[in-house]
């Protein structure tokens, strides 16, 4: 009977003992995988970080020097455009004066402007471009010289191609520059437009070797047609003022650029 006893104890003793021995090897074993799992979140986390905060810096640099750049350079346009506005708010415009004989074609964003008119049957059109302006500064040196060429030379002036032509045959072209007070013709050339372009064509001498009296009478013969002081000198107002506009739009693309 006692016997019977003990063996029911142990029956029961037993099986409590090994769940007791098996649940806390299992205890262990999930403590350590949660350890271990923990450290090594832990650990990427770590590295993540370090990665991040080494990337994103460097990111944030070089972004923000090219934003801090680029604002520079528009704060300088800006004032830039400024001060050419008010400049051209000053100058005003140049009016077209009373019986100015050619018709003005003038297209935004080109350097020149076309002049046009028929005169006796013949076409004349000007090719007026932006003026070579001289400010004065340097003028001092050459008060006491009175070479013509070192004259000119201190003057503001326009470059001029004049081409008349007539309903057939070949046209004259004139280079010019317009001063002030005169008209110089640099060059005179016969144009045959049924000539091939790969063909040279004689030009003929150089304007200031010609006869004097021949000289002369070419000059007159331009201004009977128009080419005369008083139409240049409106010209060079009116270029000075076309090329403040263009600088203006010049500006405002450049503008426009930067902020895209």
């Amino acid at each position: 009977m006692a016997l019977n006893n003990v063996i029911r104890t142990a029956s029961r003793v037993v099986p409590l003992a090994i769940r007791a021995s098996t649940g806390r090897l299992g205890y262990l074993h999930h403590h350590h995988s949660s350890a271990l799992f923990a450290t090594v979140n832990s650990r990427v986390a770590e590295l993540s970080g370090n990665l991040f905060q080494r990337s994103f810096p460097s990111f944030l640099h070089q972004y923000s020097t090219k934003t801090s750049s680029n604002e520079s350079l528009l704060r300088v346009i800006e004032s830039e455009i400024q001060c050419a506005v008010e400049s051209q708010e000053e100058d005003q415009g140049e009016e077209v004066p009373q019986g100015f004989p050619f018709k003005i074609e003038d297209h935004p964003g080109q350097q020149t402007i076309m002049l046009s008119r028929e005169y006796q049957g013949e076409t004349i059109s000007v090719e007026v471009h932006m003026p070579d302006l001289v400010t004065g500064e340097d003028n001092d040196d050459n008060d006491n010289d009175d070479e013509e060429g070192e004259v000119k030379g201190n003057q503001s002036s326009i470059p001029l191609v004049v081409r008349i032509s007539k309903k057939s045959g070949p046209c004259l072209e004139f280079g010019c520059t317009a001063y002030p007070d005169e008209i110089a013709i640099e060059n005179l050339s016969v144009k045959d437009p049924e000539n091939s372009e790969d063909q040279i064509a004689y030009e003929g001498p150089d304007f200031g070797d010609l006869d004097e009296n021949l000289q002369k009478a070419f000059h007159k013969y331009l201004e009977i047609r128009g080419i005369k002081p008083s139409t240049t000198n409106f010209l060079h107002g009116y270029m000075i003022d076309k090329d403040s506009r263009e600088y203006i739009t010049w500006l405002k693309n450049l503008q426009k650029f930067v902020q895209a």
